[in-house]
């Protein structure tokens, strides 16, 4: 049998997972995904173990597995969760856009000031400290932060010891934006790396689609499975 017979023979066989496989990386790339994430920055809204759902299409199409874009489809808006590659290393991280081009945004003692007007902040109620499903420990506290319409739980430490409690105030550039992790004291976000280029948002998120419990065996919290993100 000759090698094009072969080929071809191969190809009859496979054409199907290959054409399967090429769609799924397409639609992996350029429309929606899911990001797995590692750490603790985003607590208590998104815990390590939680595997969010990404929307790709929410703010640019892009060229698959490349940042350029093809078309602009919509802005972000102050509040989302964003996941995008960091400007220092490339990682993808995921945070709260708390600052938009023009903005100027300032931190005083863990509480946001956006352009000269304070946040709202309380106390998380007990109803809602009794469906969270991490607990804080007895150095932190959970409050509730509103930013325009979205309201948001978050943590920070109940000591002055964690030495970015406080910056700015600073202007946001334009064609970049400021972003923050919800577990405050405990964040590598734009305290650290600085604002992140529009050309670096991979899109947005506001549903985990399922969780795993590293702490316990992987086993699955079905509680957080299509859980809503605020």
């Amino acid at each position: 049998m000759s090698n094009e017979n072969s080929w071809r023979r191969m190809w009859l066989e496979w054409r199907s997972f290959v054409i399967f496989a090429a769609c799924l990386i397409f639609f992996r790339a350029a429309i929606a995904d899911w990001n797995v994430v590692p750490s603790g920055s985003m607590k208590p809204t998104i815990l390590e173990g939680d595997r969010i759902l990404v929307d790709r299409l929410a703010f640019d199409a892009k060229l698959p597995l490349t940042d350029i874009s093809l078309m602009h489809l919509g802005d972000p808006q102050r509040g989302d969760i964003v996941i995008f590659s960091s400007p220092k290393d490339g990682i993808r991280l995921v945070k709260r856009l708390i600052g938009l081009p023009g903005d100027v945004v300032a931190l005083q003692d863990n509480h946001l000031y956006i352009n000269g007007q304070e946040a709202g902040y309380q106390p998380a109620s007990p109803a809602e400290m009794a469906h969270l499903d991490w607990k804080p420990r007895p150095n932190q506290e959970v409050l509730d932060e509103t930013i325009g319409n979205v309201r948001h739980p978050i943590i920070v430490g109940r000591d002055n010891s964690y030495p970015f409690r406080s910056f700015g105030p600073v202007r946001v550039p334009q064609g970049h934006y400021l972003m923050l992790g919800d577990n405050r004291d405990n964040s590598a976000d734009s305290r650290f790396f600085g604002f992140v280029p529009r050309a670096l948002l991979i899109g947005r998120s506001d549903k985990v689609i399922a969780s795993l419990d590293s702490d316990h065996y992987y086993l699955p919290r079905t509680d957080r499975f299509l859980h809503r993100l605020p």
